[in-house]
């Protein structure tokens, strides 16, 4: 049932009235696992389209979908806030884009595409429900793209961006060996550090594979039925969806159970543990975990088990190192060892780099071949992506928003810097997950010398639904944890981020480090953090480090 069945059946909505969306409903019926022929069904779906709308259409994920689709030979327009790289790039290939949201945008397209980032009293989306037009949500489109290639999804609470984008880059730098293959299709929630500076997380091309970031977040994920499924891990998050930790958890079995050929899965997290106990034996035996754990706990495990060892980080370049040893089941009949060395640090980035090798190897391409392409990864956007130097003091900005990604950002932080102080900027994202896990917050940050918690980023929801909620909540409980005698770490709660980021600043001293973390805006503080540094030590013409130099090379 599609979302503009929900809105005739509600009646029809007036312009600048909010209407009903949910990312859950399935356009295409594509995620049954009970589909008797997806592949007819994808072309019925293909025919249903005709003209296609796409609102924000020059985002990462909606643009790759909108040219994907363009490819297709579909007829495809759109609209965005504001020109862009990559408005301009859809506009030469074809697409008309109009820069600004408002109804008569729509003209006579039959099918509109929507993605959770889009608020239901937008002016286009308003009109589509009074037409009752053929609404959809970004993840059809993302399911009904993946029906034409060999699709790899990435889910989990951490990591995804990482393992899709270090898949991805595997498979570009790789693929080569295997002609069949070509060059890869992505969608990454994010931006990837190149050579030449950021690549876009969203690219369309010729190849056979499809890699796609999976989003749990809203259950969406649910429509995909990949060839190959990666599950990071599955620890407790988007409660204010799920409501709880099971519910949280079933999502993911189901997805699982979804995937055509394997399952990849950690079995690091005991979220991810009871998902491995709870698979169906064909799944089970189709899935293939990846872990530093000693592998006792999954002797009654019917896949394949393959082993991270060896972990560690070189001082003199900070390199990860270390290796994967395949099981014979994975490697003709013989066990075999992977050795591997990244640019990107922590042992999460092990995982995150295991999963994608493995990936790589059940589309055939040679694993050594695979850890070969990693070692020239760089990092996505915002992943422990050093910012600059100035007078010895390293500026780190990363994504991390959730206790355990804190928690791994700074062991990662101790280990390449062992003797720094490290001081900490958090923005908490969304006052549901600070309401939910202030405690952990707490703990995790405490693994840091100095912290100031900003203001929470709302994302999708209001204060005002969270009176009590606050960067006091996560302070309150680390002084909680003092008076216990359990924590040490100065820590404190200031709203204004740019004013936290002047105090931080000026307390780091030549040889410490300060990190900026948070999934909101907190990045845009950064160059107020490098400016007091320069004016402090007195010449404004420091040399910046770019980010994509290690500075300890």
């Amino acid at each position: 049932m599609s979302d503009s069945k929900t809105a005739q059946d509600s009646g029809q909505p007036v312009q600048g009235q909010a209407v009903h969306l949910d990312p859950t409903l399935d356009a295409f019926g594509l995620g049954s696992s009970q589909a008797p022929d997806s592949s007819t069904r994808a072309d019925a779906a293909f025919n249903e389209l005709g003209r296609t709308f796409f609102i924000g259409i020059g985002g990462a994920g909606m643009s790759v979908l909108a040219e994907m689709l363009h490819q297709e030979g579909v007829a495809v327009s759109g609209s965005d806030v504001q020109e862009s790289a990559k408005t301009r790039h859809l506009e030469s290939m074809g697409i008309p884009v109009h820069i600004g949201q408002q109804a008569e945008n729509l003209g006579q397209s039959h099918t509109v595409v929507w993605s959770s980032a889009i608020k239901p009293d937008n002016p286009e989306i308003v009109e589509a429900f009074r037409q009752h037009l053929h609404l959809v949500h970004r993840s059809d489109v993302l399911g009904l793209l993946m029906s034409r290639k060999r699709a790899v999804t990435v889910a989990g609470a951490h990591g995804k961006t990482t393992t899709s984008a270090l898949l991805s880059h595997i498979l570009i730098h790789a693929a080569g060996s295997v002609e069949a293959l070509g060059s890869p299709s992505y969608a990454i929630g994010g931006s990837v550090q190149g050579i030449d500076g950021p690549m876009d997380g969203g690219h369309a091309d010729e190849g056979s594979v499809f890699v796609a970031e999976a989003d749990e977040s809203d259950g969406s994920f649910l429509k995909y039925r990949p060839e190959i499924a990666v599950i990071t891990n599955a620890e407790a998050d988007h409660l204010d969806h799920y409501g709880t930790a099971e519910a949280y958890r079933n999502a993911f079995i189901a997805h699982a159970r979804k995937a055509k050929g394997h399952v990849v899965i950690t079995g690091d997290d005991a979220g991810a543990q009871e998902i491995i106990d709870r698979l169906d034996g064909e799944t089970a035996r189709n899935a293939i975990v990846y872990t530093t754990e000693d592998d006792s706990s999954l002797e009654r495990f019917s896949g394949s088990v393959v082993r991270i060892v060896s972990e560690s980080e070189h001082q003199g370049s900070g390199e990860e190192r270390f290796d994967i040893i395949v099981p014979p089941s994975l490697a003709d009949g013989r066990t075999r060892k992977v050795s591997v060395a990244l640019k990107i640090p922590g042992l999460h980035n092990a995982r995150n780099a295991t999963a994608a090798i493995i990936a790589a190897g059940l589309l055939g391409i040679d694993m050594d071949a695979a850890a070969t392409a990693a070692a020239s990864f760089l990092g996505a956007v915002r992943r422990f992506q050093v910012r600059g130097q100035i007078d010895e003091v390293t500026v780190i900005d990363d994504y991390a928003h959730h206790p355990t990604e804190i928690g791994a950002l700074l062991d990662a932080a101790r280990r390449r810097y062992p003797s720094a102080t490290i001081h900490v900027i958090f923005q908490p994202h969304l006052f549901s997950r600070t309401q939910f896990f202030a405690a952990d917050f707490g703990q995790a940050l405490c693994k840091a010398d100095d912290v100031i918690v900003t203001g929470i980023f709302p994302a999708r929801e209001r204060q005002a639904d969270y009176p009590d909620v606050g960067p006091w909540s996560i302070v309150d409980a680390v002084n909680a944890a003092t008076a216990a005698g359990k924590a040490s770490t100065r820590m404190s709660a200031v709203e204004d981020m740019n004013q936290a980021a002047q105090m931080i600043a000026m307390r780091a001293e030549p040889g410490d480090v300060v990190i900026t973390a948070g999934a909101g805006d907190i990045n845009s503080v950064v160059p107020v953090i490098l400016h007091v540094l320069e004016a402090r030590v007195g010449h404004m013409g420091a040399e910046h480090v770019d980010a994509r130099i290690p500075l300890d090379r």
